[in-house]
């Protein structure tokens, strides 16, 4: 860990809840380790790792209000989903907050919530991550991701996308952001 990364944890431990510090932290590590896996730069995973939810712990009527101050659009799902909004209100302050201008390591903030068609190799490095966390333990066919997350992580994120899908699909009234149902299309496709 490099000492820029350092000082990054010690200040994401004051914005975040406990619970919420830890599981960052299992997606910081784990993002690492898929990327010494996969050839992408290990400092740029573990950083995107740990912004990733930067802004989750925000109550929601400041996440609102944040996004209307710097404009940052919001689509009518997230708007009657907030839960969604800390992705892309993320990236804001990754790149405004703490300094971040890497391009991929914004994107993979702000796609880590539902995914989108073809992400970089970033982005689906993050997206995974924050699905595998050890720290993550209620999924559904969790022990067969973490296998694919190492093995074919297009494969991976594919499953996570149909996982999700079903999950929300058997839940009365569980609203399915279009995004996510998008991306999954597309990385189904990819396979065709």
């Amino acid at each position: 860990m490099t000492e820029k990364n350092d000082l990054l944890k010690r200040k994401i431990k004051k914005e975040l809840d406990r619970d919420r510090y830890q599981h960052t932290l299992g997606v910081a590590y784990t993002a690492a380790c898929l990327a010494m896996r996969y050839g992408e730069d290990l400092d740029k995973a573990y950083t995107a790792g740990l912004l990733h939810d930067c802004a989750k712990c925000i109550p929601t009527d400041e996440k609102f209000r944040l996004c209307d101050k710097y404009g940052i659009e919001l689509s009518r799902f997230e708007k009657e989903n907030p839960a969604l909004i800390h992705a892309k209100l993320g990236a804001y302050i990754a790149e405004n907050k703490y300094g971040i201008s890497d391009d991929d390591i914004l994107a993979a903030i702000r796609t880590h919530t539902t995914g989108e068609p073809e992400m970089s190799l970033m982005q689906k490095i993050i997206f995974t991550a924050d699905f595998i966390e050890p720290r993550r333990d209620q999924a559904a066919n969790l022990k067969e991701i973490r296998q694919l997350a190492f093995t074919d992580l297009d494969r991976a994120v594919e499953k996570i996308l149909y996982d999700t899908l079903n999950y929300l699909g058997k839940k009365k009234d569980a609203p399915v952001d279009p995004m996510t149902k998008m991306t999954y299309e597309y990385y189904s496709s990819q396979r065709s």
